[in-house]
């Protein structure tokens, strides 16, 4: 009998969320066989000034259907609008049916403690809903059964490398982006309309230099990468039966664990 082809979702929030801290991360699994799953809970439907919500929104998912389709990554529609994405039974039911769906060893989603709501309620949601992957009286929606795949969630760095209240962010694991940075930039550039959007409304001149100093800023944290995606491992209790760390399994030597940061959960100051 063949193995279960192992399997990674990213949960975000936006239509390029997913591209700015964790495309080069799902990239990367996918070039070592890894299926890989894309799903941003909104359809980005404030992302404009001059069109209204139905016209974005139509707009900005197939963008993200455009961005999917170059990382190689099976696409899910969203289920909420922008600034409304609220921690819900609706919402909770149907990412749990999509968790299920894709059935990961690993799932990718923002910081618990992030600039907006919407990314903080993501994470929460993403969260809960991989909690009940295992249980067979909760009902999703759609239905959908119950798979019992051991998981493990990794959050993202926060925007801009800090906390809501200023603290500066580490990651536990750095992964190693360079050699698939360009792949991600072109799915960053997908999101086409979200470029004059965010130079007018956050002042972020140049959509695509934006990411590259994300990633970049990402790298000088790790202290020996150019570019890099950080991210900080859940704990593994309800999740998976003993604690284990895929994501640095799956990456080798392309990625480094900051153990300093890792020594530091366990004797905090």
């Amino acid at each position: 009998m063949q193995a279960k082809q192992k399997s990674a979702i990213a949960i975000f929030a936006h239509p390029d969320d997913i591209e700015f801290v964790a495309a080069g991360t799902l990239l990367l699994l996918k070039e070592r066989g890894w299926e890989i799953h894309y799903m941003n809970l909104s359809g980005g439907d404030l992302g404009s000034l001059q069109r209204n919500r139905e016209d974005t929104r139509a707009i900005r998912i197939q963008e993200g259907k455009n961005a999917a389709r170059i990382l190689g990554a099976t696409f899910h529609d969203p289920v909420c609008n922008d600034l409304e994405i609220l921690y819900s039974l609706e919402t909770f039911r149907k990412i749990a049916s999509i968790i299920r769906v894709a059935n990961p060893s690993i799932v990718l989603t923002h910081a618990l403690s992030d600039y907006m709501i919407d990314h903080e309620n993501t994470a929460r949601l993403t969260v809960s809903a991989a909690f009940v992957k295992g249980m067979s009286n909760y009902e999703t929606n759609p239905p959908q059964p119950a798979v019992s795949t051991d998981l493990t969630i990794y959050h993202a760095m926060p925007h801009g490398l800090q906390t809501p209240l200023r603290q500066k962010a580490r990651a536990g694991l750095y992964v190693d982006t360079m050699s698939v940075h360009a792949t991600k930039r072109a799915a960053l550039a997908a999101h086409k309309s979200q470029k004059d959007f965010l130079d007018e409304t956050q002042g972020m001149d140049s959509y695509l230099k934006t990411m590259d100093g994300l990633s970049r800023g990402v790298g000088e944290l790790s202290e020996c990468f150019e570019y890099a995606e950080g991210w900080r491992r859940h704990l593994h209790l309800g999740f998976s039966a003993t604690e284990q760390d895929p994501l640095a399994d799956a990456m080798g030597n392309q990625c480094r664990i900051d153990e300093v940061y890792e020594a530091s959960l366990l004797n905090p100051q």
